[in-house]
């Protein structure tokens, strides 16, 4: 169930706030949230929903029993860990290993062809970041399955993130308090995503599907820099736009998640681009592996190794596919270069070359993530930087929706930069008119969404497979 659909929109949700706030017994409202969450996670495939409450049960045990058998809690801590992650191996890169090992040894092991469960990636981790922060004694076990099984399978975060630490949202899962003015700010937010989603994203998506879609070989080169441009804001708004709902639906329901994303795309270096993209997932890998494995406060050979390894995993997080593993190196390279050769240098360089630098290895980092055809991918980049001749007059004939959805090229470019919040911040509070049109805004969001929904189906969702 997608929060763009209209199941979500017009029955799930108005349904669980229903139930939700007519109930004031904390308990209860957990237990709503818990079944809500169940029942949203079953409603694409009704039979993982045995795997998360597996998760969340043994979890559940083992937190216990490493928080009364201190002498053995290492010990039960690697346990943890091993199944949490052999539950990721198992059902998101079974095929991946099977096809790597039938071409390295020239055999023909079938498929398993597992469906992937959705948001497994989110919550595994959350699970494990949970383990790993009782071990260190920085929150405390929660004996409560309801409590932790809400925090687990919460279904505003549970299909695409924010990646929530435990720490975050303990307190509140027995103690927050629900207000109407979080509920309308968190409406807002939620409608304000809605519409990067539906409005930018789906369009942007049209773009790219039908230019990456079609034969690339003679397609050119002008057309190729539309493709990777309108992906690269495909990717940004239709994630951030997903944070920003689950952000909004948790604050609806008392919760307050931390902010995911802050205008990547505005970032001067990579080292500045991954504080601002998926902040989450970049803190994740720095506390529990880049840290543990030494950081920066070890050798230089040491330092280097831990920055492959921690993008390599990062890369082979967002997908079983080999060009997600060389999309992050190619990120650990610039990370390298910025961090050893090139501090002085981008120092010294004027704002708009280093911004302009950096989106640009962006939005090749995009094409690579895109593309998992190697032969097609190289074929592409080849024809962006070499030029090849596009027949404009015939592909926009062919093809009418691509000159419709390149209108909304103006509101992504707008969007990636913080101009519009610093505007509303400095005035919401001081001018009744503005704080007035602020609400129009966001109904007219909504009803060009809803819109937008009833007139196209095309409404996919990239992070759904993660």
């Amino acid at each position: 169930m997608l929060f763009s659909s209209f199941t979500f929109i017009l029955v799930f949700l108005p349904i669980t706030i229903l139930l939700y706030f007519i109930i004031k017994n904390r308990t209860y409202r957990n237990i709503i949230l818990f079944i809500s969450s169940l029942i949203f996670y079953a409603w694409g495939e009704p039979i993982y929903v045995v795997l998360i409450l597996f998760s969340i049960f043994i979890n559940y045990i083992l937190s216990i029993w490493m928080d009364k058998n201190e002498k053995h809690s290492k010990k039960i801590l690697v346990v943890a860990i091993i199944i949490n992650l052999l539950l990721i191996i198992v059902f998101k890169y079974t095929d991946f290993l099977i096809n790597n090992i039938n071409s390295i040894f020239k055999i023909d092991i079938p498929f398993a062809n597992i469906a992937l469960p959705i948001g497994i990636s989110f919550y595994t981790f959350q699970i494990i970041s949970y383990i790993i922060e009782v071990y260190r004694k920085k929150v405390k076990v929660q004996k409560n399955i309801i409590k932790l099984g809400t925090y687990i399978a919460l279904f505003p975060q549970l299909m695409a993130g924010p990646i929530v630490r435990y720490q975050t949202i303990e307190k509140e899962l027995s103690n927050r308090k629900e207000t109407f003015e979080d509920f309308v700010l968190g409406l807002r937010r939620f409608i304000f995503g809605l519409g990067k989603k539906v409005i930018i994203a789906n369009n942007m998506a049209l773009i790219a599907d039908t230019i990456y879609n079609n034969s690339l070989a003679n397609t050119g080169t002008a057309l190729l820099w539309i493709a990777a441009l309108a992906y690269t804001f495909q990717i940004y708004f239709d994630f951030s736009g997903y944070s920003d709902m689950a952000i909004g639906l948790g604050r609806m329901f008392g919760f307050k998640f931390l902010e995911n994303f802050n205008y990547p795309y505005i970032a001067k270096s990579i080292t500045d681009f991954w504080r601002r993209w998926h902040i989450s997932l970049s803190s994740w890998f720095k506390d529990y592996l880049y840290i543990p494995l030494g950081g920066n406060r070890c050798s230089k050979k040491k330092w280097i190794r831990n920055v492959f390894i921690v993008w390599f995993l990062t890369g082979l997080w967002h997908g079983a596919s080999w060009n997600f593993v060389l999309w992050g190196l190619y990120f650990s390279i610039f990370l390298i270069l910025e961090k050893t050769l090139l501090t002085k240098i981008i120092e010294k360089t004027p704002k708009i070359i280093r911004w302009t630098g950096t989106f640009l290895i962006v939005i090749i980092s995009w094409v690579i993530f895109r593309l998992e055809n190697f032969n097609d991918m190289f074929i592409v980049l080849k024809n962006m930087f070499i030029f090849v001749p596009t027949d404009f007059k015939k592909t926009f004939l062919d093809n009418y929706d691509l000159v419709v959805s390149s209108i909304y090229f103006i509101p992504a470019i707008l969007g990636m930069f913080p101009y519009t919040k610093k505007l509303a911040l400095k005035y919401s509070e001081k001018n009744i008119v503005f704080v007035g049109m602020g609400y129009i805004i966001t109904l007219v969001i909504l009803i060009i969404s809803i819109a937008l929904l009833l007139s196209n189906t095309y409404n996919p969702f990239i992070y759904f497979r993660f």
